[in-house]
């Protein structure tokens, strides 16, 4: 079944709070996947400081600082790291890919789900509002936030099978339904020299989408080209540094409803998702329509 939520703030006056109205969304949708979760911020001074790149790693098998300090001395940088245990979040005064490329050198073990110059991805196994308080979901603050609580039934119950799948420099998606022929789709990827992390269908969903951004599509052609070669039924939620779209099926068999108002954009899977968010009242409150993409810039 599977929840999604995702807030887009165009009022800097509300980013301080961001953490705290994801984490409000995010516990009305715990019934919906009540098995994992995880989510991304973008724009948090801790979690992603803006003078350095953030990788997010998961089952590292060293402590932040221990790791920070191998990536120091592989990069020639400072480096710090935060346990936000099976998550690791890791920051240095260097491009996000080269961080990337190191870490798979030092602990070839882990999984990257996370990279870039604003995005922090954290994830876990177990009840999605428990998770968001322990890794400190509430105190974030940032300008866009996208989270998922996961039903499985695709993959395994695994922190490295939850949403959101970042795949791309400050990219994450979310999911909620099933592609039918991903399969086949990450066959063609695989063999265009694509490598994977999961089992799971949405991640194909997501390095099909990254693939095409780094090939020069924007957000809404990636995802206009998703919609012509994925069957199945899904709502997908996808963001990067400056957008934040929304697309569904041809059915339109997944829920979703999003809320806009002069102050913020936001998208759940139920309003009861919505409720508690700051003049929703006055929102223009609808729900996206079959195929069609919806997109935000950042202003």
């Amino acid at each position: 079944m599977c929840g999604i939520v995702g807030l887009h703030l165009r009022d800097p006056a509300l980013h301080p709070r961001l953490g705290g109205l994801l984490t409000g969304m995010l516990d009305q949708l715990c019934d919906r996947g009540p098995d994992s979760a995880g989510f991304a911020v973008y724009g948090d001074p801790v979690w992603s400081p803006p003078d350095a790149s953030t990788v997010s790693l998961l089952d590292a098998g060293l402590p932040a600082a221990d790791l920070a300090a191998l990536l120091g001395d592989e990069l020639g940088v400072a480096a710090a790291g935060i346990d936000l245990t099976p998550t690791t979040l890791l920051h240095a005064p260097s491009d996000a890919e080269v961080m990337v490329d190191a870490l798979r050198r030092i602990v070839p073990a882990a999984k990257i789900i996370g990279f870039g110059a604003d995005v922090a991805v954290v994830k876990g196994v177990g009840n999605p509002t428990e998770l968001a308080h322990r890794f400190g979901l509430p105190a974030a603050a940032g300008w866009q936030g996208v989270a998922h609580t996961r039903m499985a039934t695709e993959s395994a119950v695994t922190a490295a099978g939850s949403h959101p799948f970042s795949v791309g420099p400050d990219q994450c998606l979310v999911h909620n339904g099933s592609f039918a022929n991903h399969e086949s789709i990450k066959r063609e990827l695989t063999r265009a020299g694509v490598v994977f992390d999961s089992a799971n269908d949405t991640e194909v969903g997501a390095r099909f989408v990254a693939q095409h951004l780094t090939q020069g599509a924007d957000l809404a052609k990636a995802l206009r080209l998703l919609g012509e070669r994925f069957d199945g039924f899904y709502t997908l939620l996808v963001a990067n540094r400056d957008s934040f779209a929304v697309v569904r099926d041809p059915i339109a068999c997944k829920p979703a409803v999003i809320a806009e108002t002069p102050d913020w954009v936001a998208m759940a899977s139920e309003y009861r998702a919505l409720a508690g968010l700051p003049g929703v009242r006055s929102a223009r409150i609808f729900e996206p329509e079959p195929e069609e993409v919806y997109v935000w810039d950042r202003q």
